[in-house]
């Protein structure tokens, strides 16, 4: 008996083991197309909230007592802090499955770097977006006083804004300007990201994370990704 025993322990475990290995093994195979696949998950739950069929999917206590165990958002969220553009409702998505950064004009410096740091190494999120939106704000602000010198905190968004190269290259007299300003600002966001040293970079170059421009109509409620 004592030998049957040992012999249905031993193969349980031999059974569990393999099953192991073989989701080991599935994991890396389908590790490299996984930014892709956050892109289009992304892209999915837009697509639903714009069409105004959105599933709220994970939006419930059981969802979140579930996430006392540890959370493994598949994408990170740069965005502008506007009441307008809030990630989990135009994405479409639930408790646990975004990592969200904000700001007022989506910026990214050292504060957030280390956000999105964290979240790639430790919660090893494998896509990084940076979202701006039309009539942003912060990118209006810079337009309107980037010649002045305001006495309050808005004036550090303004200057940063203002050095960056992006919005350096663009000619202020095309008549588009406000949208060209608020695409370079997300730009930007994006090559801040892919050159920053020395984790960001390297996971980069390693294939272990990708990073993606994206921009949203509040008007429409459709995301655009932003191309290079």
């Amino acid at each position: 008996m004592k030998n049957v025993f040992q012999t249905i322990v031993t193969t349980s475990f031999s059974l569990a083991l393999l099953l192991s290995l073989s989701c080991t093994e599935q994991q890396k195979e389908v590790t490299p197309d996984l930014a892709e696949h956050s892109v289009e998950r992304l892209l999915e739950g837009n697509l639903r909230f714009k069409d105004n069929h959105p599933l709220h999917p994970d939006q419930t206590l059981e969802r979140l007592r579930a996430l006392k165990k540890g959370q493994q958002p598949f994408a990170v969220i740069v965005s502008c802090s506007d009441s307008r553009v809030p990630p989990e409702l135009i994405f479409d998505q639930g408790l646990g499955d975004l990592f969200v950064i904000r700001n007022a004009g989506n910026i990214i410096s050292d504060y957030e770097l280390g956000s999105i740091e964290y979240a790639v190494e430790h919660l090893e999120t494998k896509l990084v977006v940076v979202l701006g939106h039309k009539e942003c704000g912060a990118i209006g602000a810079f337009i309107e006083h980037k010649n002045d010198s305001l006495q309050s905190h808005i004036q550090n968004i303004i200057n940063y804004i203002k050095l960056e190269p992006e919005e350096m290259a663009i000619n202020d007299t095309i008549t588009n300007y406000y949208q060209q300003s608020i695409r370079a600002n997300v730009l930007h966001g994006v090559n801040v990201i892919e050159h920053s040293e020395p984790v960001l970079k390297e996971f980069l170059h390693e294939g272990k994370v990708e990073v993606v421009g994206m921009l949203y109509d509040i008007e429409t409620g459709k995301i655009e990704v932003i191309k290079k």
